[in-house]
């Protein structure tokens, strides 16, 4: 395994792999929860339409490897997925789908699962197809739920991990046992960059009241510190939405769970890219993970 994370390193840093990042810093979040039903891939789904909005080349992956669905919200059947690219079948180019909403989408399947597996051709291979991927300004992956190898292999390679939670007792303990995993599991590596979004509130204190809750005790019993970057209102219209299959900054830009997004997404656009960040550097730390 070592012997293979080696080589990718050595296949990047002589191939197109490190020339496409080398200009152009691309901003990688990974967005996740410690359980499911919190609303993470609706909050995927429509934080890409927000930086669509503007003007930002955004690539959305699905990387829910069991249970994969911004298909599902997005009303459109991919034909191929990443496991094609790995299997030398297809090219990135071939499985990105453009979508009516402003951004690229790749279905992920169980494609980055695999790659601990691939011999040196094939992860040559997918180095530079995976390269074709550094011209975008935000990729967004939607992780799955909870605290699978798969999860934590995109967090620890994500520049920045958006943890979901929402008012629930269970979700805000869900929520402080993924982030406790989470910086129990990289103490020994790089500092993981973790914001919280607390979904389906009903007021701005409440969710001021809810992220106080988890940053404060993180703080306490973790000594970790996590960032609160904003709420999203709870509304039918995103329910509504989901019954459409058509996401709710869409169909509703000016409801509160739109603005609320907007608001979110202008404040992170303020911050400074991470000087790491990068398709390079998302699977070199990727694939260090697996070692």
């Amino acid at each position: 395994m070592e012997d293979q994370a080696k080589e990718l390193r050595n296949i990047m840093g002589e191939s197109n792999f490190g020339k496409a990042g080398k200009d152009h810093k691309t901003r990688i979040i990974a967005i996740t929860s410690g359980k499911g039903g919190v609303g993470k891939t609706n909050i995927a789904v429509n934080t890409a339409i927000a930086y669509a909005q503007l003007g930002k080349k955004v690539i959305l992956i699905d990387g829910d490897l069991g249970m994969a669905n911004v298909n599902v919200l997005l009303s459109v059947v991919p034909q191929y997925n990443l496991m094609h690219v790995l299997n030398h079948k297809k090219t990135m180019k071939d499985i990105i789908i453009d979508t009516e909403f402003g951004f690229k989408f790749i279905a992920g399947a169980n494609g980055f699962a695999k790659i601990a597996n691939l011999s040196n051709d094939e992860l040559d291979y997918f180095a530079n197809e995976f390269a074709s991927l550094g011209n975008a300004d935000i990729i967004i992956i939607d992780t799955g739920a909870g605290i699978s190898n798969n999860v934590l292999q995109f967090l620890a390679a994500s520049d920045e991990v958006y943890v979901i939670t929402t008012p629930e007792p269970t979700a805000i303990t869900d929520a402080y046992g993924i982030i406790k995993i989470i910086t129990t599991e990289f103490s020994d590596q790089r500092p993981i960059n973790l914001k919280l979004l607390v979904n389906r509130v009903h007021s701005a204190d409440e969710g001021k009241r809810i992220s106080d809750l988890i940053i404060n005790i993180v703080g306490q019993f973790l000594n970790y510190k996590v960032e609160y970057i904003g709420f999203v209102y709870d509304d039918p219209v995103v329910q509504a939405s989901v019954i459409r299959q058509k996401p709710f900054m869409a169909i509703s830009p000016t409801s509160k769970p739109a603005v609320c997004l907007k608001h979110i997404v202008g404040r992170i656009e303020k911050t400074e890219v991470p000087t790491d960040a990068g398709v390079s550097n998302f699977l070199k730390k990727f694939i260090g993970k697996k070692k």
